[in-house]
């Protein structure tokens, strides 16, 4: 899982003969952000099933999850290296996925606790069990808040992501580690800039995608007189 075999590097002090360097690690800081957030996803949805099921467990997970997200990521980074190994993407891969599911949890529970009463008794009657239920009847309708977290988890993400270039990775974060280093300041504000566009890209993406999947949500009630 490495991208660093041919990495370009910054010439001169303009972004002309540059765009290949930006769109090299804009695209690799892209990857890091998917994988992070897809694998949070998959690892949210049956810790927040067991959450909804079994009640008791949902402050220990909200805990766990609230420790791992207080841990600095250069420490995170340490504990994660003797696991995955420090020449590859795997650490930060995990390190950000770790952190997604502070967000993810909680939205996807609350989501879930949110569905009405009505309309889980209605299910109930005709004959979904739990799984099911959960699956055909509460996820569709907790979507307006897990489309939320999945925003508000892509974005913080992206910003987390630049902390990789302590050690080695990171994305964009490795064009802001090389322009201060080097002493480029072109270089470090087209990381910025990239950074900002990368995150605002993801979270219209999702958006856009939760408003698709979501038309109930648009729905604007009928006024009486």
């Amino acid at each position: 899982m490495s991208m660093l075999a041919a990495a370009p590097l910054w010439n001169g002090r303009e972004v002309s003969g540059n765009w290949d360097v930006i769109w090299y690690y804009t695209l690799q800081h892209a990857r890091y952000t998917v994988l992070a957030v897809v694998l949070g996803l998959a690892l949210a949805l049956p810790l927040a099933y067991l959450a909804v099921r079994r009640p008791s467990t949902y402050p220990a997970l909200l805990t766990v999850t609230n420790i791992i997200y207080a841990i600095p990521a250069i420490t995170l980074f340490v504990l994660l290296g003797p696991w995955f190994g420090f020449t590859n993407d795997k650490p930060i891969v995990v390190a950000m996925t770790l952190y997604t599911l502070v967000i993810l949890v909680r939205n996807i529970v609350e989501g879930v606790r949110a569905v009405p009463e009505p309309v889980l008794r209605a299910a109930d009657a005709m004959g979904y069990r739990p799984f099911k239920r959960f699956g055909a009847v509460e996820l569709p309708l907790a979507l307006p808040g897990i489309v939320a977290g999945l925003r508000l988890a892509t974005v913080s993400t992206v910003s987390l992501i630049s902390v990789g270039a302590i050690i080695g990775r990171g994305g964009l974060g490795r064009m802001f580690s090389d322009g201060y280093v080097r002493k480029i300041n072109i270089e470090i504000w087209c990381a910025l800039v990239a950074t900002m566009a990368l995150a605002l890209v993801f979270d219209l993406i999702i958006y856009t995608a939760g408003r698709a999947a979501t038309p109930w949500s648009r729905r604007t009630p009928a006024v009486t007189a």
